[in-house]
């Protein structure tokens, strides 16, 4: 773990992430600005905190699924390009080992990513001219699922960074599900379960419901059930990667 931080400081990998969840949280809070919105902001009855929360789920669908593939593909791309799995089974650390560190370390690098991006919106929006009651469950929830639900992604992708050396294939699976996951949030809810990047929306804690914004309540059962499968999944793949000679 201690060599993945120092790839992860010759790769830049914390201004990448940093650059992008500065991005999110402006995208998510910009509507806060015009005329329109801001004769609402000081209305508790127009849910202005709810409405913040939907457009940052969805900002965050649109741009989670690209930032995970990119920075899964470089942590493992290195592997690649510098004989890095050899290198690592002459160490004692296979392949499957290797992943899941990388899984680890890229794990701790988005505690404090999803976080503050969290607290930026919240902070925009206080910048903005939100006073009315601030409800924290709802956004603690959203942050603490999107923060598994991108840790899910990034062993799926570390996975397929690993197993095919052409990183483009990744970064561009984790492209279009970008726009997958914002087309979920369209789609019935039966539907979006069965599409993977779909969970970006079924873990909203905010929406439309008749006409109007409203904190709604996500359907955790599902949502467990995904990221145990991606558990698992991830276990076995690992397990299997052990096999193979680099």
């Amino acid at each position: 773990m201690v060599l993945e931080f120092h790839k992860m400081r010759r790769l830049r990998t914390a201004p990448t992430v940093a650059i992008l969840v500065v991005a999110v949280a402006v995208l998510s809070s910009f509507s806060l600005f015009s005329g329109s919105t801001q004769e609402t902001l000081n209305d508790p009855d127009s849910m202005p905190w709810a409405g913040l929360l939907t457009t940052y789920t969805l900002m965050s669908a649109m741009t989670s699924p690209i930032l995970i593939s990119v920075i899964a593909s470089r942590q493992t791309d290195i592997e690649h390009s510098g004989v890095g799995w050899t290198l690592a089974s002459t160490a004692g650390y296979s392949p499957g080992r290797l992943c899941q560190a990388k899984l680890i370390t890229l794990s701790i690098v988005l505690v404090p990513a999803v976080a503050i991006q969290t607290l930026l919106v919240i902070g925009i929006g206080l910048l903005a001219g939100i006073r009315a009651p601030l409800e924290p469950g709802p956004w603690v929830g959203y942050t603490l699922l999107l923060f598994f639900v991108d840790v899910g992604f990034l062993a799926i992708h570390i996975w397929l960074a690993a197993v095919v050396e052409n990183q483009l294939i990744s970064v561009g699976i984790g492209m279009l599900g970008a726009f997958l996951a914002a087309f979920t949030f369209l789609m019935p809810g039966p539907i979006a379960r069965f599409i993977p990047w779909g969970y970006y929306a079924m873990i909203s804690h905010a929406g439309q419901r008749g006409g109007s914004v409203a904190y709604i309540t996500p359907e955790y059962g599902w949502v467990v059930g995904f990221l145990l499968i991606v558990a698992l999944a991830f276990a076995v793949v690992t397990h299997r990667l052990n096999r193979i000679e680099r």
